[in-house]
């Protein structure tokens, strides 16, 4: 079981869920643990990845306390940690 936590901004995608637990195998990827989460809430899909695949640039996912791009991308093993699901912000 993985648990991916969505900031506020990201909820209303999710029916207001904050919090979403995913059931997959412990040798599970994040780019696996992505697509439960996008096939059960297809409106976050376009929030997090572009048309190819890849996370959007200004959103940040963390497993445990590493930051995926610092790690294997959407290969990274999640083993059973948490997943953190943060949209850049910008403003000036």
């Amino acid at each position: 079981m993985v648990e991916v936590k969505l900031p506020a901004a990201l909820a209303s995608e999710c029916g207001g869920e904050r919090r979403l637990a995913v059931d997959l195998p412990p040798e599970a990827t994040l780019g696996e643990v992505l697509d439960a989460v996008e096939a059960a809430h297809p409106r976050l899909a376009r929030r997090l990845r572009d048309e190819s695949g890849r996370l959007r640039r200004y959103v940040n996912v963390y497993i445990g306390e590493e930051e995926s791009r610092r790690l294997q991308g959407l290969a990274t093993p999640v083993e059973g940690r948490e997943v953190q699901i943060l949209p850049s912000i910008a403003g000036g």
